[in-house]
Formats: C-alpha cells, sequence, structure tokens
C-alpha cells in the first residue's frame, strides 16, 4: 500500500490524523509483541496530546563536540510513541518509535523539545526510530537532531526532505559514544521501508514499517491509493 497523506484532501477532514497515529503505534506495538522481540521484552503504544515536557539533554562523550546540556520547560508538544522494554529487573526502556505529529515541527520550540527528547534517549543507551509523515509543516526533525548533538553535516538530510524515517542506535566504541544512523527518504504514493529497531547497543530487529502502516490502515478501513 502507498503512503497515503492523512493531513489534506481528500483524507481529512473526513479522517483524523490523530486517531490514525495512535492506531499504527498500536500496529507497531502488536507486530512487536507477536512476532518480533525476543522473549523477556514488551512494547506498549503511547499517545499523549499537548503533555508538558521538561528535558536536560545528557552530554554525549564522542569525537565529536559535545552536545550541550539543554532545558525545554513549557513546551507542549503532541507524542505519539511506541515504547519497548526489558522486563528483567523490572521494566527498562531500551527503546523508542517515534511518530511526529504536526505540532512537533510547528513551532521552534517545540522541535527543540522533540529533538532533546530523543537525544535524552540515546545518551542512556535507548534505540529510537522516528517516522515523520506530515505533510502539512515544513521541518526536518532529524536534521534537528543532528544539529543539538553536534554531529557531522554529512548526517544531514537535504534540507528539501519532509518526510523520512530514521534509526539511531547509540553505541560504545573504544570508550568513545558513537550514533549508528540509517536515514530513509518517504513520499506520498510509495511503500515504507524496512528499518532497524535497535533494543539497546546489542540487539537490532528488523521493523517493516510499510507491514505496520497496511495493518493500520486496513483497522480504520482507508482506502489503498492516496
Amino acid at each position: 500500500m502507498p503512503l497515503l497523506d492523512h493531513f489534506r484532501p481528500p483524507l481529512h477532514p473526513q479522517r483524523h490524523w490523530e486517531s490514525f497515529h495512535a492506531n499504527w503505534a498500536g500496529a507497531m506495538a502488536d507486530v512487536l509483541n507477536e512476532d518480533l522481540l525476543p522473549e523477556g521484552y514488551f512494547a506498549e503504544e503511547q499517545a499523549h496530546s499537548g503533555g508538558r515536557i521538561e528535558i536536560d539533554v545528557a552530554t554525549f562523550e564522542s569525537a565529536a563536540p559535545p552536545a550541550p546540556a539543554l532545558s525545554t520547560p513549557g513546551v507542549f508538544p503532541d507524542s505519539f510513541e511506541v515504547q519497548i522494554f526489558r522486563s528483567e529487573g523490572g521494566a527498562t526502556l531500551v527503546a523508542a518509535i517515534e511518530l511526529i505529529s504536526p505540532a512537533n515541527k510547528d513551532r521552534q520550540d517545540a522541535r527543540i523539545a522533540f529533538a532533546a527528547k530523543c537525544a535524552s534517549y540515546l545518551a542512556q543507551g535507548i534505540g529510537v526510530l522516528i517516522v515523520d509523515i506530515v505533510t502539512t509543516r515544513r521541518a526536518n526533525l532529524h536534521n534537528e537532531l543532528v544539529h543539538l548533538l553536534k554531529r557531522e553535516d554529512h548526517l544531514l538530510l537535504p534540507a528539501s526532505t519532509d518526510l523520512y524515517a530514521v534509526a539511531y542506535r547509540s553505541q560504545n566504541r573504544q570508550d568513545a559514544e558513537w550514533i549508528d544512523i540509517w536515514p530513509a527518504t518517504l513520499a506520498v504514493g510509495q511503500p515504507l521501508p524496512l528499518l532497524p529497531l535497535a533494543l539497546g547497543a546489542e540487539i537490532c530487529l528488523p521493523l517493516d514499517l510499510e507491514a505496520t502502516y497496511v495493518k493500520a490502515c486496513r483497522r480504520r478501513r482507508l482506502p489503498d491509493s492516496p
């Protein structure tokens, strides 16, 4: 099934993107729990609208210049997320899938807050995968994250890239922190990619975004073409 535009006619405003995002997060959690996660792990979808967020970004020790500490109080972004936990010794967050909302891209403080959240996860060794299918806002949150972490410019996506999915894995190599990045550009009318989902530094799972997207579209009886 090709990627649909959930933010413009003919789907919008008759069909609500918030419902689809929440449902897509649920479809991802289902696939992870039923087919992909090893024993001792579980996934839960989380959907919040307009929640307050205050994040401090830990400093990375790496060959690149360290990221500054950052606090972003008073920002009210939407959050559509799948959290993956290791259950041994209590639930420990090991990975997060972030479905970007229009509010995440709307204002500079919201964009910084989203990048800070992802940077905070990576600083803790938590794998991150972000998916941006928002067609009504022009901003690239992957590039915001790269700038925040003071990473090399060759890791940036082209400025014209509005739709994309990127997977991240934080690893310690030779006493330095490194981040592996797997980017993919998206387009309305095209299928979605398969990307690695890192459960910490050691385990990577192949998450088929297309399969979870098709599952979510069929649950909501959405059309098979844009």
